[in-house]
């Protein structure tokens, strides 16, 4: 990875949202965007809910700059994926009898991904996976295999969400998963989800071509992934842990990784009773020696498909810079033993970071420090 970039409510840049992250800082505000719904607190990026095209094109021009990529890039490769998609302006759509044919083309939902392409002026392959909350990282591991079979040399890969809409609040609501108050992580009495904006884009390069033009010091690599589905339940994940348990063997297997190996866990973590619960459980169950784990969602809020690709940013950042961050929304008490729960420095080689959609979709993607041996 040569170059990411990050909008989240914490900020609009990488540099700046690393930092208030490592602050303990929270993007989490309680707010009432729509008039018909109860205020919850959710993670804005501005004052108003956004557009999906706005945070992407930023973190898109942010991960060109940042890889020291000239403009334009015609055999990029782009993957760019969201859970949601252009859903908002379907709603505002819904409610104006009288739009025109091309705001409905525009919001199509592999759009996004044809607004990276365009916006990098690319004519390469591009694909726009969704994988509910599991996205990210299915997007990251698919721009890998466009990589590792040499049919790029380069390729942009993220996510991108834009979910507060009042279908969404409203469908979380009827589910009961919404918090009231906050996100809380791994608390004993966390009250659920609290949902946030953001997108995430990494440069991913192959190493004759970061050799060849002398681009900057990567990031760090790609070790491996493992992904998984459950076929149990549409929301609830499978409390026997079979699904989630194969995509986190399958990765450390194709990573070539043995557990005591993982320095730090960048968790799903939406502060749910059952989904904290279930990734405790499965940490628990396959690492003899903890590693230490958190979740940001208290800090970013929930960002649904986005929130893969963005914790994959947080854990490059964590090996570049050797600090681990937060679990921002740490109230003192954890029903994991090695929380993060402020800024801490230690030197990872190699970080995880999973995710877990509605569906049973599960994804574990490893990544190292580029100057280590595994």
């Amino acid at each position: 990875m040569t170059g990411v970039g990050l909008v989240t409510a914490l900020g609009t840049t990488a540099a700046t949202t690393w930092d208030r992250l490592l602050a303990g800082k929270s993007g989490l505000g309680l707010r009432q965007p729509f008039p018909e719904l109860s205020p919850r607190p959710v993670a804005l990026v501005g004052n108003q809910p956004g557009d999906l095209n706005d945070f992407l094109g930023l973190a898109v021009a942010e991960a060109i700059a940042d890889a020291c990529l000239p403009l334009p890039q015609p055999d990029c490769g782009v993957v760019i994926g969201s859970s949601r998609s252009f859903q908002s302006r379907w709603e505002q759509m819904t409610r104006q009898p009288d739009w025109a044919e091309d705001p409905w083309l525009e919001a199509l939902l592999h759009m996004g991904a044809i607004a990276a392409a365009r916006q990098i002026q690319s004519t390469g392959p591009v694909l726009a996976p969704m994988a509910a909350c599991a996205t990210g990282l299915t997007a990251i591991f698919q721009g890998y295999e466009l990589v590792r079979r040499g049919q790029c040399d380069r390729v942009v890969v993220g996510a991108v969400e834009a979910p507060i809409t009042p279908l969404t609040l409203a469908g979380f609501e009827q589910l009961g998963a919404l918090a009231t108050t906050g996100c809380y992580p791994f608390d004993p009495e966390r009250e659920g989800l609290a949902l946030g904006e953001g997108a995430a884009v990494l440069v991913l390069e192959s190493e004759q071509s970061l050799d060849q033009r002398g681009g900057p010091q990567p990031y760090g690599c790609i070790l491996g992934a493992g992904f998984s589905t459950d076929a149990y339940h549409r929301t609830a994940p499978d409390p026997e842990l079979r699904g989630s348990r194969l995509a986190l063997k399958n990765c450390l297997y194709y990573s070539g990784l043995k557990p005591e190996q993982v320095g730090y866990i960048h968790a799903h973590g939406t502060g749910t009773q059952l989904n904290d619960d279930h990734e405790v459980r499965l940490i628990q169950s396959e690492f003899a020696q903890l590693p230490w784990m958190s979740s940001t969602k208290g800090a970013t809020g929930h960002t649904l498909g986005a929130s893969g690709a963005i914790g994959a940013v947080f854990c490059l950042l964590a090996l570049r810079h050797g600090v681990l961050p937060p679990n921002v929304g740490d109230r003192g008490k954890s029903i994991y033993p090695k929380l993060v729960t402020e800024a801490v420095a230690a030197k990872a080689e190699v970080a995880l970071c999973l995710s877990f959609g509605f569906g049973g979709q599960n994804g574990v993607l490893a990544l190292g420090r580029t100057d280590s041996s595994y």
